[in-house]
């Protein structure tokens, strides 16, 4: 028997812990399924999110620079692959479970794009918690923090009602649901006439 999907709440628990979890811990493996892809899109966004913090200090060399520069290129094109994961395996699955919707409206936004956008949100939010318990901030800082604290997880409670809502909606067979492939020029090296062309 095919196992539902999970809930929003059970994918934004898990990207909270994970995010939690990973400051202390190696990464582990990843779950089975769609979580499995949840994970491992969260972990791709987690290895982003500190390769970013790194490229923008201003004591690193240019060296240094072109090195994470590489990195987040490969982590990117990752993520960008597995929010299309994601998307296939619910494609997969409505199709196990008969449902047809080929002539109903889609969505602006995939489900698998609104799960990668929480997955950075659950980063944003551990990161901003981190910098108001800093000891080397005033109370002015600190406030403006706060504020920002309060502005993410109202964003982020309005992005998790929306995607239940498509979840439900597509389960239901009341909306169509797509992958958008990426297709990513720069990363091609057939496309990109900066790798094509080569130093002729």
């Amino acid at each position: 028997m095919c196992q539902p999907l999970p809930s929003v709440s059970e994918i934004t628990s898990l990207q909270i812990d994970l995010v939690d979890l990973w400051h202390r811990e190696d990464i582990g493996k990843p779950a089975e399924g769609l979580m499995g892809l949840v994970f491992s899109n969260h972990e791709f966004n987690f290895r982003l999110w500190h390769q970013e913090d790194i490229a923008r200090s201003p004591t690193v060399s240019d060296s240094e620079i072109a090195d994470v520069k590489r990195a987040i290129d490969r982590l990117n094109q990752a993520r960008n692959d597995m929010i299309e994961k994601i998307d296939d395996e619910i494609t997969r699955w409505l199709k196990e479970q008969g449902v047809e919707a080929n002539d109903k409206p889609i969505n602006t936004e995939t489900a698998g794009s609104a799960v990668d956008r929480l997955s950075i949100m659950s980063l944003r939010l551990y990161h901003y918690q981190e910098d108001s318990e800093r000891d080397d901030v005033d109370d002015q800082h600190r406030a403006k923090v706060r504020g920002r604290i309060e502005l993410c997880e109202a964003q982020h409670a309005d992005l998790s009602n929306s995607l239940q809502e498509l979840l439900n909606d597509l389960v239901a067979g009341s909306k169509q649901h797509k992958t958008y492939r990426q297709m990513k020029m720069y990363n091609d090296p057939s496309l990109n006439p900066e790798i094509y062309k080569g130093d002729g």
